[in-house]
């Protein structure tokens, strides 16, 4: 993902300088553009500054929209965030947006000329929301409040709906107007991230003559709005939609519109919800996991899309706001982690990835021979004012093409059809020489990366901000960077790819056995660091092949790929679960013995749910059950406390100084792989081992987790259920 985050320059041990945040891809917070003249709308409770383009002033500096404290509403690639009353007002991330687009900054909604007074929030699913408000103004005198209003908002795929209920207790009518301002934005996502506004093409609103509200326009995309009953007005780029309404003694009235979006240059689009996923049920002894996994699947079915050129391959949109499109690492995770739940979101994301894989070298996208990419966008993303700018297809990542490899094995034992399997080989065998011809850069025989254009990611792992690889002092490590957890990756892509070409028949086998046991000897030589704790993996190699010494959650993926032995494995487990790693409410992705540790930082102190999950997943795999336990326990309170809906990250605070985990304000929720931890959490408790091709699915369930009863997981094309 690209990050946006503020960062000094740094000094390298031994007194050399590292390049700026800016140069190393760490954009700067963004800014928010503050307009001062705007007219009133009628019945804005906020009266809001000007709309018209060319007339803002900047008053403060641009900053990256806040998301803990808002609401969002989604049916990928289409979403809606608000206040917790339902109000948009045009401020930080408030809008609704279809693909890259905020297509509406303002929803604002008055009764009887006032907006109503907010008293609840709920939904049934991720789609849709109901805020609950009182409208005072036409009640009685009495105490029990009469007159309410409903309003269910709804979002799908290139659409968000209302319906507005006015309900009236009141023995006697009521006449009233209802009123909703819409404001046309077409501002890029891009540059509302960076706290700005504005679209890249003229706007323009009008009056609809085919029978709908109003049209807007703004270069190739277009919006259709939809009010029946509505007087419409246009001034600018709002439109005023008015009903006139009564409402009987103790009975209801409701208004409703829609606006429907048509984006040619999208991408992207919406998926068809998994019926198979709707079967999925889980009673556990631990109703904190029930909860989760209950909202996990509801948000991955909202999270579900796939691209417009191969519209049957569905894959997991990252996450809302900003990441709603196809990611290799993000995608590649979420899917693996939900394989007990079917094989069938791998095979099509292994697909979709397939297609756009690297076929020849081109530095300015980072395009490699065999190489999976990283992110795809409809147009270049470009961080406003930082120098960072991203092509449409992009594969800056350096750990997405063995974690393809990873995927397909595990697909495969899950029972992936052979005939699937068979037609990705080219692609598996194109994946594993990547890792040999270019993702070792240097010959060192280590996987690493660099930016070579000076305007792309610096760091190219999972954790992707310019400052995430630093030394134990706080100063940034130099690239070349060879991950830890990326050698990991490779060993087990390589076994497990080798596993593939002797089933299938296909040469090469014992050349990518040999090259993991190369790969594994050299990497017990090169990575290990003596400690008084206990000896622990360097997070990365530098330039230099230093060790860089900082203590961090990466050695946790280490755990179940093979290239570690049983000895350093305890180290490892042992080291997870140190005060200074487990905050109590996850895996802190650094410990607080680091001097670059703060538990506000994204990549440096922060908590992150599918970090943790699968250091879980490893600890399980190699029989540490009491420590995944601790970390699984520490990510269902921490669920407990964001209402099961698990954000990105959260702050690394432990839960020994706080009762409810702290939210890392800018965090993107829901996130695929956020909520797919939870189906990992209960596979590491169940203990699942699946081999399709041997016939075998093995529960180990945890005895110390209590007693579970889940329904519809799926193993080789069938349900299974699974009693513990």
């Amino acid at each position: 993902m690209t990050r946006t985050e503020s960062t000094p320059t740094a000094t390298e041990p031994g007194g050399a300088s590292t390049p700026s945040a800016a140069a190393r891809g760490i954009p700067d917070a963004g800014e928010r553009r503050i307009r001062t003249t705007d007219p009133l709308l009628p019945g804005d409770p906020l009266a809001t500054p000007d709309r018209h383009e060319g007339t803002t002033s900047t008053m403060t500096q641009p900053l990256q929209p806040l998301l803990h404290d808002s609401v969002v509403v989604l049916t990928a690639p289409s979403q809606a965030w608000s206040a917790p009353d339902g109000r948009i007002d045009g401020h930080g991330i408030h809008g609704f947006y279809h693909s890259d687009l905020r297509v509406l900054d303002r929803v604002l909604l008055t009764v009887g000329g006032a907006a109503p007074e907010h008293i609840a929030t709920a939904g049934p699913d991720a789609a849709t929301s109901v805020f609950t408000g009182l409208a005072r103004g036409l009640d009685d005198a009495t105490a029990d409040p009469r007159v309410r209003v409903d309003r269910t908002r709804r979002v799908q795929a290139g659409s968000l709906s209302e319906r507005i209920v006015l309900r009236n207790a009141l023995r006697s009518p009521i006449g009233t107007v209802v009123e909703v301002v819409l404001g046309a934005d077409f501002s890029p996502m891009q540059s509302i991230k960076a706290g700005l506004s504005g679209s890249e093409h003229p706007v323009t609103v009008e009056r609809a003559s085919d029978g709908s509200a109003a049209v807007l326009r703004s270069g190739r995309v277009q919006a259709r709005i939809d009010a029946e009953g509505a007087e419409v007005a246009v001034d600018g780029d709002l439109v005023s939609l008015r009903w006139n309404v009564d409402v009987p003694a103790n009975g209801s009235t409701e208004v409703a519109w829609t606006i429907e979006v048509d984006d040619p240059t999208a991408v992207v689009a919406g998926a068809q919800p998994s019926i198979s996923w709707n079967a999925f049920r889980a009673t556990t002894g631990d109703s904190r996991l029930q909860s989760w996994l209950d909202r996990a699947v509801a948000d991955l079915q909202a999270l579900r899309m796939s691209t417009v050129e191969h519209p049957d391959d569905v894959f997991l949109a990252a996450g809302a706001p900003w990441f709603f499109t196809l990611f290799g690492r993000d995608s590649l995770w979420a899917a693996r982690m939900l394989l007990p739940l079917g094989h069938e979101i791998a095979a099509s994301t292994l697909r979709v990835l397939a297609h756009y894989q690297g076929t020849a070298a081109v530095a300015e996208t980072a395009e490699q021979p065999g190489k999976i990419m990283h992110e795809l966008r409809p147009a270049a993303l470009t961080i406003p004012g930082e120098g960072v700018e991203l092509p449409p297809l992009y594969y800056g990542t350096v750990d997405a093409t063995a974690l393809w490899v990873c995927l397909l094995h595990d697909a495969w034992k899950w029972g992936m059809p052979r005939d699937e399997v068979a037609a990705l080989l080219p692609h598996l065998e194109a994946a594993l020489a990547w890792m040999r011809d270019y993702g070792d850069s240097d010959g060192d025989g280590f996987l690493e990366y660099i930016d070579t254009t000076g305007h792309g990611l610096a760091n190219q792992g999972w954790k992707d901000s310019g400052d995430s690889i630093q030394w134990r002092d706080g100063t940034l490590a130099d690239g070349p960077i060879a991950l830890c957890e990326v050698q990991g990756y490779a060993y087990e892509a390589a076994v497990g790819g080798a596993e593939l070409l002797a089933e299938f028949g296909r040469p090469g086998a014992d050349e990518w056995r040999a090259w993991a046991a190369d790969l594994k000897a050299r990497f017990a030589s090169a990575f290990w660091i003596d400690d008084p704790a206990g000896a622990y993996p360097a997070v990365a190699l530098d330039a230099a092949k230093r060790r860089v010494d900082t203590v961090t959650s990466n050695i946790g993926h280490l755990l179940g790929t093979g290239i570690l032995d049983p000895g350093e494995s305890a180290l490892v487990a042992r080291r997870l679960v140190s005060p200074e790693l487990a905050s109590g409410y996850g895996l802190r992705t650094m410990s607080t013995d680091s001097a670059g540790y703060w538990p506000l930082s994204y990549h440096g102190g922060s908590v992150w749910a599918h970090d943790t999950a699968i250091a879980i997943t490893g600890l399980a795999t190699e029989g540490f059950r009491a420590e995944a336990e601790q970390l699984a326990d520490g990510l269902l309170a921490a669920a407990q406390g964001f209402g099961y809906r698990m954000p990105e990250l959260h702050s690394g605070d432990s839960a020994y100084d706080t009762s409810a985990p702290i939210p890392y304000p800018a965090a993107c929720r829901p996130q695929a792989w956020s909520a797919a931890a939870a189906v990992a959490v209960l596979s590491a408790r169940l203990g699942l081992r699946a081999d399709a091709p041997a016939g075998r699915l093995d529960v180990d369930p945890d005895p110390n987790a209590g007693a579970m009863q889940v329904e519809g997981l799926r193993f080789a094309g069938a349900q299974r259920d699974v009693s513990a």
